[in-house]
């Protein structure tokens, strides 16, 4: 028996593991499809004589290269170039590694401002018409002083732009702000980096957000997605209500037997059983950033209960490192969080399609009503990405439930 326990039983596991390692290894960065979804290059697009207008998705941008080698960014310049005039990139949060827009003098400064130039230079090269939203690393990774970062992003990119909608919800506030991009399609930013930030956030008049009770974020939320039951409504915000990575609580083997390259990769100090203690935690408890954590938890539930009674809605997020679709109930939730940094997704569950690949996210709206999306990938390697030349990978029409418009009474 004690031969049993000493001997076999480490083996079996020590074989479980190289095995399941074997397996993630197979399909990492390879595009997960839902069964339904596998055909999908045979769906046939409108022609884009019909296209009214294209949102391109980027999340977490904010580790791009500064010296024009970028792949995200140059294969972005062909969206760019060719949807002029009709178009809108949305920069879903986490726009500047690793802390935010820290003040002068800081050591992240420099390499903050030079990030930031390189985007906002491009944006103004090509006239694109832009939207920033923050995520917790422009509220200095949550920390209680976050708010003076956000601040401070928001002015310098506001400034640069010289729009005041270049970066929403205003002041840091919740939200929910809109705009009109075409007749049909609305886009709705909210700030849901509010609910799980440590320390100030802004909430009534005297930080200029419209009300003082979270409440009435809820209320007019749900107003705002009544009324415009007739129109394709695409939500943009930092944290994904649905994911198959970190934040999710997937973790891969790796994680699991070595978890201190959570800290850093290079500390490959393997700690089975004992290292997965780490992805438990952070898959039940979670950290502030996580789906299971208290505040995240509280925050998704309430949104969804307000999603849920509509089926006319796009949930476009970043957070988690990767390029992920979901539909439920009616409606569609993305993770288009790729822009700089790619990391782990777990494939099958409830997820329509996954993959670990730098890229975005596009929403492309057409004359018809329809709205489809694509997942822009970019190679993987330097020489090919330079280049900027990408693909599609998926492509999917985004079926919808729409209500005839009544008139006022």
């Amino acid at each position: 028996m004690l031969l049993y326990f000493l001997i076999i039983v480490p083996t079996l596991f020590a074989s479980f593991l190289v095995f399941s390692y074997w397996q993630e290894r197979k399909y990492r960065r390879k595009p997960y499809y839902k069964l339904a979804d596998v055909g999908w290059r045979q769906n046939t697009l409108p022609p884009d004589s019909e296209k009214l207008y294209s949102l391109a998705m980027l999340g977490d941008i904010g580790a791009v290269a500064t010296n024009g080698t970028d792949p995200v960014l140059n294969h972005f310049k062909l969206w760019q170039s060719e949807n002029r005039g009709a178009e809108t990139a949305v920069f879903l949060g986490d726009n500047l590694y690793p802390v935010g827009l820290p003040p002068e003098g800081h050591r992240h400064r420099a390499m903050a401002e030079t990030r930031l130039q390189t985007i906002l230079q491009q944006l103004q090269a090509y006239q694109t018409n832009s939207v920033f939203l923050s995520g917790n690393h422009d509220w200095n990774k949550g920390r209680p002083d976050g708010y003076q970062y956000m601040l401070r992003q928001e002015k310098y990119i506001v400034e640069a732009l010289e729009n005041p909608a270049g970066y929403l919800p205003p002041h840091g506030c919740p939200g929910p702000v809109t705009l009109q991009l075409a007749e049909g399609l609305l886009l709705v930013v909210i700030n849901t980096q509010w609910w799980v930030q440590r320390g100030e956030k802004p909430l009534g008049k005297n930080y200029n957000c419209p009300y003082t009770d979270i409440e009435e974020f809820y209320l007019s939320l749900n107003d705002l997605l009544r009324k415009n039951r007739h129109q394709r409504i695409v939500i943009a915000a930092h944290h994904p209500l649905y994911s198959n990575a970190l934040h999710g609580g997937k973790f891969t083997i790796k994680q699991h037997v070595f978890p201190l390259t959570a800290a850093h990769k290079r500390f490959l100090i393997p700690l089975p059983l004992l290292g997965s203690l780490y992805p438990f935690y952070r898959r039940y408890f979670g950290a502030y950033e996580d789906m299971s954590h208290k505040k995240y938890k509280r925050m998704r539930k309430r949104l969804l209960q307000i999603f849920h009674r509509y089926q006319n809605i796009v949930y476009i997020a970043g957070h988690d490192h990767n390029l992920q679709h979901f539909e439920k109930r009616g409606n569609h939730y993305m993770v288009s969080g790729s822009g700089s940094k790619t990391a782990f997704v777990k494939k099958g569950g409830s997820a329509t399609f996954t993959l670990e690949q730098p890229g975005f996210i596009v929403l492309n709206y057409y004359r018809s009503g329809e709205l489809w999306m694509e997942v822009h990938v970019v190679p993987a390697t330097p020489a090919e990405a330079a280049t900027g030349t990408g693909e599609v990978i998926f492509r999917k029409k985004l079926e919808s439930v729409l209500v005839p418009q009544q008139a006022p009474v």
